[in-house]
C-alpha cells in the first residue's frame, strides 16, 4: 500500500471545458464507457487513447 498522499495528480479538459484532476498515469489514457468495453472479437479493452488536446500543461 502507497504512502497518503502519494499520486501525482494531472490536469484534463472534459468534455465541455472543466478541469478535472486525473492520476498521471491516466493522462493518455482513460477507462472506456459501458459501450466501448469490447472490442469486435469480444476482448474486454482495458484503456483507450486520450487526445492530446485533453492535456492541460500546467
Amino acid at each position: 500500500m502507497g504512502k497518503t498522499g502519494t499520486t501525482k495528480w494531472g490536469r484534463i479538459k472534459h468534455r465541455k471545458g472543466q478541469i478535472i484532476l486525473v492520476p498521471e498515469a491516466e493522462l493518455t489514457h482513460k477507462r472506456p464507457g459501458p459501450a466501448q468495453r469490447y472490442t469486435s472479437s469480444g476482448a474486454k479493452r482495458r484503456k483507450i487513447a486520450r487526445s492530446p488536446k485533453a492535456v492541460v500543461k500546467a
